[in-house]
């Protein structure tokens, strides 16, 4: 009975260390991901109408994307690949 007792001590604490140690972790993860102004940025820009990109077909924000002006109105593109692709069609 005493062998049963004493597995059972190991095993909560085995697991309540394992709980501390995840949480030190998480905490040393975030802020080394973190600015060192502590706030998180986005990684894209979210501002501004989305428009269809006519290469890929993907929506851009009219603020994050290149543009290119043709025949008088511009066209929205979400990187230098698609811009080159439709103007070399």
């Amino acid at each position: 009975m005493r062998s049963l007792y004493e597995i059972f001590v190991f095993v909560l604490l085995f697991l309540a260390l394992r709980g501390i140690f995840r949480q030190f972790m998480v905490g040393y993860r975030s802020s080394r991901n973190s600015p060192s102004t502590g706030s998180r940025r986005p990684s894209t820009i979210t501002v501004g109408e989305l428009k269809k990109d006519p290469v890929c077909g993907a929506y851009v924000s009219t603020a994050a994307s290149l543009s290119q002006m043709v025949n008088g109105s511009p066209i929205y593109f979400c990187s230098k690949e698609c811009r080159e692709k439709y103007l070399a069609r």
